[in-house]
């Protein structure tokens, strides 16, 4: 996965600030999911999302790739 461009950044963080499940990439065209809806959604489900807002145990617990990153919002 390479690193979400600034826009995109941007964009994730006004989503979650609006408190929104997902913004379009502006580079890919996809819908993305925000760490806000990730969080709601109670506990990470290992899947690699972009935006994952749980901690690197629980990512590693839910069987999440090794080394695959993450993005949330705020910021860690």
């Amino acid at each position: 996965m390479t690193r979400p461009s600034t826009l995109a950044l941007r964009l994730h963080a006004a989503a979650c600030e609006r408190r929104e499940a997902g913004y379009i990439d502006p580079d890919s065209g996809l819908f993305v999911l925000t760490s806000h809806h990730l969080r709601e959604q109670g506990e990470c489900c290992g899947n690699g999302c972009r935006h994952c807002p749980w901690d690197i145990e629980d990512q590693r617990d839910a069987g999440r790739i090794e080394g695959a990153p993450a993005y949330p919002y705020p910021a860690r």
